[in-house]
């Protein structure tokens, strides 16, 4: 069985256990491991699976679980690449979070950061990048244009698309999954087959951490800069705002990553009688699982 998924299926972990873990997983330093670590971590693993699994407390064991699980992809056991492993989220998408936020009077004073199936995945990760800016100026165009009176809907109006809008991303992201299913298996790792029905749940727990990640990190710059407007330090330094705004939103993110990435298991339990019949006839099991995805 592939270590990662042995993991995540053994280690029946709580909120705060799992948020504990992704708080490792999620260190930038994760980014930049060679692939020779990488590699000597996973035989590690891979010649005492079950001995590695008990013990965490062992620090060479505890690394390499860190290092395996950071960049190894549990579905396909290849190498994930930099900019889309978990430690990535908070480099890349903390700037684009903080730029849809800023009040612009021109469009070209702001600097755009753009950063299974290979090409299916390039043309969706496009499209995914390409919306999200799109949306997070769009609202700010629009006050710009037609500004409202009330000031609690002016400020919260943005922060409210944001997070609708992350929540559409995944789901248009990952559209082929409750279209040709995720792999379900048993506790062994044996694949039974393809349910979209737990495809779509996968879509729609991730959809739902997206909301609490990107809609909780817009919103805390928002709520701390409409106090810090009301200070005489803002009076007479005005061009601090945008350090403000920029310091809680990477503060904000780096909080909510683990927290939204621990709202739900990596490896999702589903009982088996809700699940395609095709499924239930092909197994005994009563508890299947399947990589819900981050």
């Amino acid at each position: 069985m592939e270590p990662n998924v042995h993991f995540w299926i053994t280690q029946r972990q709580s909120f705060i256990q799992r948020f504990l873990q992704w708080t490792e997983l999620l260190d930038p330093t994760n980014l930049v491991i060679s692939i020779e670590k990488i590699e000597k971590s996973r035989q590690l693993l891979l010649t005492n699976e079950d001995g590695s699994i008990h013990d965490l407390e062992d620090h060479r064991i505890r690394e390499a679980w860190k290092r395996s699980l950071s960049t190894v992809h549990p579905d396909n056991s290849k190498l994930i690449p930099v900019p889309f492993r978990p430690a990535a989220l908070l480099p890349f998408t903390a700037p684009m979070v903080f730029l849809s936020l800023v009040s612009v009077k021109n469009l070209k004073s702001m600097i755009l950061p753009q950063n299974r199936h290979p090409y299916e995945s390039i043309l969706l990760g496009a499209g995914v990048i390409a919306s999200t800016t799109f949306f997070g100026l769009f609202s700010r165009l629009i006050l710009m244009k037609y500004p409202l009176k009330n000031i609690l809907l002016r400020e919260t109006l943005p922060v409210i698309i944001l997070a609708n809008i992350s929540a559409v991303n995944v789901v248009a992201s990952r559209s082929f999954e409750p279209m040709r299913g995720v792999e379900v298996m048993d506790k062994h790792g044996n694949v039974i087959g393809y349910s979209r029905r737990a495809g779509t749940k996968a879509v729609k727990e991730t959809a739902t951490s997206r909301v609490v990640l990107f809609g909780t990190s817009a919103l805390i710059p928002e709520v701390f800069s409409h106090f810090f407007k009301k200070t005489k330090f803002f009076m007479r330094y005005p061009q601090s705002l945008w350090t403000l705004k920029l310091s809680c939103t990477f503060l904000a993110m780096g909080l909510m990553a683990p927290v939204s990435f621990s709202m739900f298991p990596q490896i999702e339990r589903i009982q088996c009688s809700k699940l395609e019949q095709e499924i239930q006839s092909a197994t005994e099991e009563t508890e299947l699982f399947y990589n819900r995805g981050v």
